[in-house]
């Protein structure tokens, strides 16, 4: 599977359940589905623990994993960890660990700000296959205004006030990876009905993401991820889509606990 694609479809889905009153505790969990034509089969699932410090942050935890008949094609374990400052959805720290397709990949970024500016210490560590060394590396990135990572990003969404939008209106943000800084652009499309199964549908803000390169902001680095998230007070989506080269993947929450 293309990772970014999964990783950011999992993403997507669990940070857009963050209620307009702020981060708090919670535990959700998600199935991610593989559609090809009439196959639609579970290809795995992400849980995500959500717990508030008592310093004016709160601390994140997701574990993704592909189920077991995806990993004959391409396995997925990673685990991603992360600390925001409540005030402003800020982040502090994100780390993620992945186990994919046989690579391991450790990335570590520690922020520091000044006025504007926004500046991540990366370290990252990477082995292409088991048994090879484990090269480390030091990246810093730098932007200027609003600057996330894949983990914090989403927490965002909790503040666009849907109501007061109309379609194609659009908000943008940096977002640092271990390696690179991209833009990040969330555009509302509209209200939509939208079946969740059968015999339930519900009535949704439609939402999709695009990624695009620092350098102009318009060569996009990904397809485009869609969300549809339901317009009553829980803001929880319910349904979440992206492309792999072969077929889609669906994302579908299947359990929710607030704590």
């Amino acid at each position: 599977m293309k990772t970014k694609i999964l990783l950011s479809l999992m993403l997507s889905v669990l940070f857009l359940t963050a209620k307009a009153d702020g981060p708090h505790n919670e535990s959700l969990s998600y199935d991610i589905m593989f559609k090809w034509g009439l196959i639609n089969k579970n290809a795995g699932n992400v849980t995500l623990d959500t717990k508030l410090g008592n310093d004016g942050t709160f601390s994140s935890v997701l574990v993704g994993k592909s189920a077991k008949w995806a990993d004959k094609f391409y396995t997925v374990r990673d685990t991603l960890m992360g600390t925001v400052v409540i005030d402003g959805l800020k982040p502090v720290y994100y780390e993620k660990i992945s186990h994919e397709g046989g690579e391991f990949k450790r990335d570590i970024i520690n922020y520091q700000r000044s006025g504007n500016t926004v500046t991540g210490n990366c370290d990252r560590y990477k082995q292409k296959k088991a048994g090879q060394p484990i090269v480390y590396s030091q990246n810093l990135l730098s932007a200027n205004g609003y600057t996330v990572d894949m983990l914090s990003s989403f927490y965002y969404m909790r503040y666009l006030d849907y109501t007061n939008m109309k379609p194609g209106d659009s908000v943008t943000m940096n977002i640092f990876s271990g390696s690179k800084k991209e833009i990040l652009h969330i555009t509302y499309q509209g209200q939509q009905t939208v079946s969740i199964n059968e015999t339930t549908s519900r009535n949704c803000y439609a939402i999709t993401f695009s990624f695009t390169s620092e350098k102009n902001g318009k060569v996009k680095t990904s397809d485009d991820l869609y969300a549809w998230i339901s317009t009553d007070s829980s803001r929880v989506p319910v349904k979440m889509q992206g492309k792999l080269p072969i077929g889609t993947v669906q994302a579908f929450l299947t359990n929710y606990v607030e704590q």
